[in-house]
Parts: C-alpha cells; structure tokens; sequence
C-alpha cells in the first residue's frame, strides 16, 4: 500500500536531513497500514458511509502541552495511502512545543483516504512527540547543569530509528544505535572477564578502534580504570547515590566522560545535574513512555463532491 513514488520530494529530503532513512519510514508505514488493511483498501466503514467523491479536510491539534515529533512521518502515511492528492498545510516543524489546542498540521483530500490513514498517522506522531515530550522534561530539569540526557536500546523493536529521532526532537542526546556502534562492558562482563580492568583490554585487544564505555558500580572499580594510562571514552556510574557520584566526579576530575544510570527518575534530575555527571541515560523515555494526546477532527460543512 506505501509507495515512496507518492511522498513529496521535499518531505523526503526532510526525513534525511533528520537523520531518517526513507526506506525503513516506508517499511514501518506499509506494516502499520498492512495490520489495519492486509489486502488494501477499501475499509468497509468508510466506504459504506461516505461517497466516493466526498473530499473533506482535518485539523490535527494538540490537546495538550508538549513537543511535537513526528508530523513528518504522519504527513507521509496521507501520502502513502493517498497518494499526492491530498493537501497537507500548516504542519509544525518537529521539535517545536505546543500548547493545548494548537493546531499541528491540516490534510485535506478524498475523506475515505483520509479515514484509512487517520489512525497510523496518529499512532506515530502521538507516539514519538510522546518520547520529545518526556525527552524536553528532562532537558528542563537539568537546565543549568552540564548534564545531558541520553536514550538507550530499551526501544520497541522496528522503532529504534524513529524513537531515537524523537529523543533528539526533544532536545536529548542519542547513546549508541546498537551493539555493533560501542561496546559497552557491563556487570555480566565484568563478571565474565574478571574485572572491568580484564574486560576492557579484552575488547581493546579485538576491536582497538571501537569506543568503549565500561560500567562501574564501585568507586574501587572506578578508581581501578582512572589509573589506566588509556582511559574508556566513557565510565558508567551504576545504581549510585548522588553523593557517590558527586565523589566520582571530583576523582575523575574531567579526564573522561562520566554517565549516570539505574534508579533514574525525573524527580532526581537536579540533583543528578548538580552532582557534575556529563550524561544521564533514561530507558523510561523510549520503552514506556506514556503517548501525546493528538486528535484529528474532520471540519464540519467542508466536505464537497470533486
């Protein structure tokens, strides 16, 4: 049912220029409308109750405060179902809050196409300004702070790319994609390998290019790495107190980037940023991440015969 033949050339140059991969939109598009219409269209409700010829227009307004992301991929679902005839007018860039009752974006064209798309382009956009929106919490929180916060690979699977899109949309920092871009040493290695000193030279050993990041839950084993001649790009504070990461900070004394996680919560996050951590990873914002509430409305008296 997706096609990319149908979406603008400008809105496929958006999505690069986002960091997306046009494809892997389509592929994610053509899945969703596939769950709703395995075999295409026509969806029995709509073609039973409103005229073939009947076009119609839609507001998609917020209905409550936050940050938009997504409306690109959105605008994309209209195209993919209906191909270029339909008007897409007043859609706010990604990234950009909103307040309750703001209009987010327009669609106008044939009000079957419309209905058929209404709900994939909703279960993504609501879904990633959802993930902006905590993002852009965080990012409040630690205004003031040199702490940054991060995503994780604690994302749905197939939605990695978008969800990690969104996180950015929301003012935060993007960690590693996946396995194959850091290696990061946790307690199961450490374990393993017998010490975080044995498993970092493990992996320098096989992989000396690659960055590595090493989990400590000890100032011990923290102090063990900072006496290395080669530090790890970055050192993660595991399940630590906020005073164990304050004496952290003081020990490391800028020589590598430090990262808090476990135990993260919103409620934390001043006292995370005034401990001095360079990042905060927070799984929360992509694998239960509560959705935005976007509605789409058709307009009343604004349906006509084409």
């Amino acid at each position: 049912m997706s096609s990319l033949a149908a979406v603008p050339t400008d809105l496929i140059n958006e999505l690069v220029d986002a960091g997306l991969d046009p494809d892997q939109v389509r592929d994610t598009i053509d899945l969703a409308l596939r769950e709703d219409l395995p075999d295409g269209p026509p969806d029995p409700t709509s073609w039973a109750t409103i005229g073939s010829d009947e076009r119609g227009e839609a507001v998609f307004a917020a209905r409550e405060p936050g940050v938009v992301a997504g409306l690109g991929v959105a605008a994309a679902v209209f195209h993919a179902v209906h191909g270029r005839d339909v008007d897409i007018s007043e859609r706010l860039a990604d990234g950009t809050r909103v307040e309750r009752g703001d209009v987010v974006m327009r669609v106008a064209g044939h009000t079957r196409q419309l209905l058929v798309a209404e709900r994939v382009a909703l279960n993504l956009a609501c879904h990633l300004s959802g993930i902006a929106t905590a993002t852009a919490r965080w990012v409040d929180a630690l205004e003031g702070s040199p702490t940054r916060v991060l995503d994780t690979r604690k994302t749905l699977p197939g939605l990695r790319a978008l969800q990690k899109y969104a996180v950015r949309c929301g003012g935060g920092v993007n960690h590693r994609f996946g396995l194959f871009d850091m290696a990061m040493v946790k307690d199961n290695h450490v374990l393993a390998a017998g010490g975080v000193v044995p498993a970092l030279d493990a992996i320098r050993e096989q992989h000396p290019d690659l960055p590595v990041e090493v989990e400590v839950t000890t100032l011990d084993q923290l102090d063990e790495l900072l006496a290395l001649d080669r530090l790890p790009d970055r050192i993660l504070l595991d399940n630590m107190s906020d005073e164990l990461m304050a004496d952290a900070v003081r020990r490391t004394a800028g020589r590598v980037p430090l990262e808090a996680s476990g135990g993260i919560t919103l409620e934390r996050a001043s006292r995370i940023g005034a401990t001095g951590v360079d990042f905060v990873s927070v799984g929360a914002l992509t694998h239960s991440v509560v959705v935005f509430d976007i509605g789409m409305d058709l307009l009343p008296g604004r349906a006509s015969q084409s």
